[in-house]
């Protein structure tokens, strides 16, 4: 497939779970087939975080479709002081840093037929373009594809800030983070 199908993928917006659950789990099994079979990456594994991240402010996800097939989802929610996404970081925050309204990307997957076509940048930017916050983080494990997943997100202005270990049986991932840059025509004056 070529860079020219991200062009034609059509973007849904989603607040709630209502009939699209099933979709992301399928879409999930396919994103993580070759891993699927490890307990942090399990369907069930992800099937209850995806319940858990449905049910925390700001929740947002957004589908892609080519035609009516759906090809990758990216989701995440608004994370504030105290959120436990700041709290499990392995280094001490500086001071202020978790004062400021962050979108935490949770999920970003695309099947393997729509890879290397920008669908993964179509989704991610899709997501950031309807949130409010002034910046977006998000964990990678530094081993997915070789580092290719974490010098992916960093060729997309994010910067490693921290690293953790979000759950039992989980890898240690790096968190990342970056500015929500916004069309001159979104800016807020």
């Amino acid at each position: 497939m070529s860079t020219a199908a991200a062009s034609r993928i059509q973007v849904e917006r989603y607040t709630g779970l209502a009939g699209i659950r099933q979709v992301m789990l399928d879409m999930y099994a396919d994103v993580r087939h070759d891993l699927i079979h490890l307990p942090h990456y399990s369907a069930d594994s992800f099937a209850e975080r995806l319940d858990r991240h449905a049910a925390e402010d700001g929740w947002e996800a957004v589908i892609g479709y080519d035609g009516v097939e759906p090809v990758g989802y990216a989701y995440g929610n608004t994370v504030l002081a105290g959120n436990r996404w700041w709290t499990r970081m392995d280094e001490p925050l500086p001071p202020g840093f978790d004062q400021v309204p962050t979108l935490a990307l949770k999920e970003l997957g695309v099947r393997p037929a729509w890879r290397k076509t920008g669908a993964s940048l179509r989704l991610h930017d899709a997501l950031l373009a309807g949130r409010p916050e002034p910046r977006v983080t998000l964990l990678v494990n530094p081993k997915a594809g070789d580092g290719k997943v974490q010098a992916l997100y960093a060729s997309w202005g994010y910067v490693p800030v921290n690293r953790q270990t979000p759950s039992p049986g989980s890898p240690a991932l790096v968190a990342m983070i970056r500015a929500v840059v916004r069309p001159e025509s979104q800016v807020l004056r």
